[in-house]
């Protein structure tokens, strides 16, 4: 047992460098993070207001915009203010409920790319049933379902993690609160917690990927069996955009925390947190909107309606 008084407050370390660094990497964070709100909103209206995206399809896409937003804004805003401040200091509370919402809106964007892939995999292989099968319901249960697992991946990771000790030093290496250098800090045995995060994680990460990997297995063979190029090329544009984005998220996760020197690289996993924390809630509106010839349609549509007004 370990005498301690547990620390109250954590400080932030966030990014090396003097006041020009931090002005420049301001400015880097508030163009991602303008972009990225902005974008998504787009994508939202556009969405909701163009009766013929109002498909299956376009339902996640929705609420992966909406997803991206909350996501982006649980790390920048924070991070825009700390580049201003010299005190980069968190209460204990509030780290812990930014670490609760990280891992909510993490999670649940997992579950939702992998029902997009299965939505893909039942309008390409099975195009008849597509009406039957993804039905407003089930749509609705399976985001609602990647809801329900994140929440619960989170509650579980926040509670196992804030109810270790904490006795100092409380900086954190990092600019935001998340698993690896918390758990760094706890005076409590973490053995329990890492093996916790491997087998949890882990498995939402590797099977999230596995039903997306295995319905892209399907959708490729059945897009090779269409004996035309250009139904083969239509075919796949319906889900070039979502497999770009999926590469994007899975890739940069994999490489987060399935390195062996995750924990001891920190510099290097400070700029890759950059890019699945701000980059890619950015990235997903452009590559469904440049990618995608529906939405391409619905923005001329939309521009034709304005200029009428």
């Amino acid at each position: 047992m370990v005498n301690c008084t547990q620390v109250s407050e954590f400080v932030l370390l966030g990014f090396r460098g003097g006041p020009g660094t931090q002005i420049s990497l301001f400015l880097v964070f508030l163009a991602l993070y303008t972009v990225a709100v902005v974008g998504n909103c787009g994508m939202i209206v556009l969405i909701r207001a163009d009766a013929c995206l109002h498909t299956p399809m376009y339902a996640f896409l929705q609420s992966l915009s909406l997803l991206d937003i909350c996501y982006s804004s649980t790390i920048a805003p924070r991070a825009l203010v700390d580049f201003w401040v010299r005190g980069h200091t968190v209460s204990f509370g509030g780290c812990a409920a930014q670490f609760f919402f990280l891992s909510l809106f993490g999670t649940t964007e997992a579950f939702l790319l992998a029902a997009m892939a299965y939505d893909r995999f039942i309008a390409i292989c099975s195009p008849l049933r597509y009406p039957v099968t993804m039905s407003p319901q089930l749509c609705a249960h399976l985001v609602l379902g990647s809801y329900s697992w994140g929440a619960l991946n989170a509650l579980t990771q926040t509670t196992m993690t804030f109810t270790l000790s904490f006795c100092g030093p409380n900086e954190v290496n990092d600019f935001f609160c998340d698993v690896l250098p918390v758990l760094s800090l706890s005076c409590s045995n973490t053995f329990t917690n890492q093996l916790v995060l491997l087998g949890l994680c882990g498995s939402i990460i590797v099977g999230t990927f596995l039903v997306t990997l295995v319905s892209y297995i399907y959708i490729i063979s059945a897009i090779l069996k269409i004996r035309t190029a250009q139904g083969r090329h239509k075919a796949f544009s319906t889900c070039a955009s979502h497999l770009t984005g999926v590469c994007l998220f899975f890739g940069t996760v994999f490489f987060m925390y399935a390195q062996p020197s995750a924990a001891s690289s920190m510099e290097q996993s400070k700029v890759v947190s950059v890019f699945y924390t701000v980059v890619i809630p950015m990235l997903n509106p452009l590559i469904y909107s440049l990618r995608n010839s529906d939405v391409q349609r619905a923005l001329s549509r939309a521009k034709r309606r304005l200029s009428w007004l």
